[in-house]
């Protein structure tokens, strides 16, 4: 059994070195795998299913052309992917946080956001965009307002990042052993943060809790692969 887990991509028709990398990726590794996982920031920015260009529709159909079975789940850039890009890609949107099993271990799947529990004002943000009552409001705008929207939102979060310490933005160790505690695991993988690696996680009476972070794609790519239970992160470059 082998499964691919992605994230942070952030496909823009201005970053045409990763969308090739990224259809790439899906032509060749993805079409070899049982399982591929895509845990959130797949697009730099969602502006509803309905948002229908050349480029999204490009994207959509690489996706729908892998064969294997195809998860997704939201990340802070594109949590308004609904129903209509699942049937047009053929994925099954996963919760965050979701477990799966991988070969007889269980992992706990999420994005990584909530993890970062310093960033207090990202958090407040991010209670107010999930909202259901604001992300129906906001689907029932025109689509140059929901663009307008978005730039101001981006705009607004670089700001936030270049004035706001790395390790705030990062996750709170704290966070990660209750939320495992909680659910009952050990192992986890998410995204959000780019900093991929592979850590331990102090947890009592556990010696080998583990957490996988993925990276972000631009001038490298990262993916995690599981072959018969066993995770590798590896990276690729970009050109």
């Amino acid at each position: 059994m082998r499964s691919l887990f992605i994230s942070d991509l952030h496909l823009d028709a201005e970053r045409p070195h990763v969308v090739g990398a990224f259809e790439r990726y899906l032509a060749t590794e993805a079409r070899e795998a049982d399982a591929l996982y895509v845990l959130g920031d797949l697009f730099e920015v969602w502006l509803g299913d309905d948002h229908a260009t050349p480029f999204n529709d490009r994207v959509k159909r690489a996706l729908a052309d892998v064969p294997c079975r195809k998860y997704l789940m939201h990340g802070n850039r594109d949590f308004l992917m609904g129903p209509a890009f699942c049937t047009d890609t053929s994925m099954e949107l996963l919760d965050d946080p979701t477990p799966v099993d991988l070969d007889g271990n269980t992992w706990l799947l999420l994005h990584g956001d909530t993890l970062c529990t310093r960033d207090t004002a990202y958090l407040a943000a991010r209670e107010q965009l999930r909202n259901p009552a604001f992300q129906a409001d906001f689907l029932g705008r025109s689509l140059p307002e929901r663009a307008a929207f978005a730039a101001s939102l981006r705009a607004e979060s670089q700001a936030h990042t270049s004035s706001t310490e790395m390790d705030i933005m990062d996750v709170t160790p704290e966070e990660v052993t209750r939320v495992l505690a909680e659910s009952g695991l050990t192992r986890m993988i998410h995204g959000h943060t780019h900093r991929p690696a592979v850590h331990d996680v102090a947890m009592p009476d556990v010696s080998d809790a583990t957490r996988i972070v993925l990276g972000d794609w631009d001038a490298t790519g990262w993916a995690l692969d599981v072959v018969d239970g066993t995770p590798t992160l590896g990276s690729f470059a970009i050109t």
